[in-house]
């Protein structure tokens, strides 16, 4: 990426309430570390973006807002140009975020001691949204495989009967492992939640973040499923939005539909803020540019950090970047769980999410996971910092 264009796209974001910057002592207890945690990227959002708020800001009323027709024009063209996805404007709903949408699809579609499924590791909100709301949490372990996880589809299939299972969350693109699923696994793992009645909920938010080749296949478009599947998605990870609390809900099915809309008239929540719908608006029909320069500064920031650390340790196992902006790093080979955070905290002075963030509780695991969607000056730090210190702790255990 041009020097130029990274002057323009990389702000400093220490003293702007970043919460990944500024907010590191929650988290951490300190914050003299690297952040490389919460996934949210360290780019300006698209000029188009920023150029709509702008305009939105200048006329200088904040009323009630009377959602676009563009913004449901702009994401279904998107849709379909880019993942052959033929969405209708009806199926869409409004969430202010992908997670609470998990919630109130646990909620609606659930009752109270009910089960919620999901493949492990993965993000950790997943589990928070059965344990929040009362379901019981099970997950079932992906088949790591020197660092490419694969589902173990018999396991899944016992899992789901032994515990009665009502709802599986499907992450798709998979985070934290970095996996694109192919259409065959897709496609088996929702004709066991068909042949069991388990409800399915597809959080896509990632969808858009794909590297090495991998293409995205929606969940809804490998078979007949609208009647046990809902899909969720957001220009929040696409285009770096989330602040801004906008989220999609496609709910092919009128019945399921239906259901949710009662829910939400019983929350009371029907729209978001107009700055949401107007920097939606504006990704969708002028951020392709941007994402295609984005795209191609994160991949080249996995190359470059893989090669490196693993030229001098080859015993680190970088997980394939296939979809996410994030990499999912073993660091077993060298140091154990039981001194994992003081080694990357004290030794490092890096600040990622820890693995054992993602799995249920009492779960041992070395990896990190670190956000890419940085500048390649701070994936060098990472590079150097981790080299350095494995150097350091490898000697003192001579």
């Amino acid at each position: 990426m041009r020097k130029e264009y990274q002057d323009r796209c990389f702000p400093d974001r220490r003293g702007t309430h970043s919460r990944k910057w500024d907010d590191m002592i929650s988290k951490f207890g300190r914050d003299d570390l690297l952040p490389l945690w919460v996934a949210d990227m360290d780019f300006k959002a698209p000029a188009c973006v920023q150029d709509a708020l702008h305009r939105l800001v200048d006329q200088g009323s904040f009323g009630y807002f009377k959602v676009p027709e563009a913004y449901y024009t702009n994401f279904i063209q998107w849709e379909k140009n880019r993942h052959h996805y033929d969405i209708k404007k009806e199926w869409i709903r409004f969430s202010p975020g992908v997670v609470c949408g998990l919630h109130w699809f646990v909620e609606i579609m659930s009752n109270p001691g009910d089960a919620v499924i999901m493949f492990s590791p993965v993000y950790y909100p997943f589990m928070h949204a059965a344990t929040d709301t009362g379901r019981k949490l099970v997950t079932t372990p992906l088949v790591n495989q020197n660092g490419y996880y694969t589902p173990d589809f018999d396991r899944f299939e016992k899992d789901i009967v032994k515990n009665g299972a009502r709802i599986f969350l499907l992450c798709s693109p998979h985070n934290p492992v970095c996996r694109v699923w192919k259409p065959e696994e897709l496609k088996r793992i929702l004709d066991i939640c068909r042949k069991h009645h388990v409800f399915v909920i597809s959080d896509e938010i990632h969808h858009d973040l794909l590297f090495h080749g991998s293409i995205h296949i929606p969940a809804a478009t490998v078979g007949s499923y609208d009647d046990m599947l809902v899909t969720l998605t957001a220009p929040s990870k696409t285009f770096n939005l989330a602040g801004l609390q906008n989220s999609y809900v496609i709910i092919p099915s009128g019945e399921i539909r239906e259901r949710f809309d009662d829910y939400l008239l019983y929350l009371r929540i029907k729209n978001g803020n107009s700055c949401g719908y107007a920097a939606a608006e504006a990704a969708y029909a002028g951020g392709g540019a941007w994402l295609a320069a984005v795209l191609e500064e994160i991949e080249g920031n996995y190359d470059f950090l893989r090669e490196t650390v693993t030229e001098k340790f080859p015993r680190v196992v970088f997980s394939p970047l296939e979809g996410t902006y994030l990499s999912w790093i073993d660091l077993g080979g060298y140091v154990p769980h039981s001194e994992l955070k003081d080694f990357v905290m004290d030794k490092c002075h890096l600040a990622p999410d820890f693995g054992d963030w993602f799995y249920q509780e009492g779960t041992e695991d070395t990896h990190i996971r670190i956000n890419l969607a940085t500048p390649r000056e701070n994936i060098k730090k990472v590079s150097e910092r981790l080299i350095r210190g494995l150097e350091t702790y490898i000697t003192s255990q001579k």
